[in-house]
């Protein structure tokens, strides 16, 4: 039910880089939500043509979707977090991320056959 999606710019790094940060945030995403990680999902897309301030230097686009509200305190820690992780294990410049946190209805969330409305 949360979904942390990061499409960036940069070339297809090395598959353990890869693993490491989306178990990572996995994990953080399950911890600021307060949801059982056996919901979260992540999604990694590499080599995506984007531009940010003009320019082709690396960036990254990152969207956190989860049923139910995320308040204002949840949403800059996890752009906080989520910001350093991607920094600290792929080199994007923290300066240089974009994070779009969507509320999602339950009935509007499919799994598993049903939804979570």
């Amino acid at each position: 039910m949360p979904l942390i999606k990061v499409q960036t710019s940069i070339a297809q790094p090395e598959p353990t880089q890869v693993e490491t940060l989306l178990k990572n945030l996995s994990a953080s995403l399950a911890k600021h939500t307060g949801k059982p990680e056996s919901y979260v999902m992540t999604a990694f897309e590499p080599g995506i043509s984007m531009t940010f301030a003009g320019t082709f230097d690396p960036v990254c686009y990152v969207e956190v979707k989860s049923v139910g509200s995320m308040s204002p305190t949840q949403t800059k820690a996890m752009s906080q977090d989520f910001c350093q992780q991607i920094h600290t294990t792929i080199a994007v410049p923290t300066n240089r991320i974009y994070i779009e946190f969507a509320d999602a209805k339950g009935a509007m969330w499919g799994w598993n056959g049903s939804t979570f409305g």
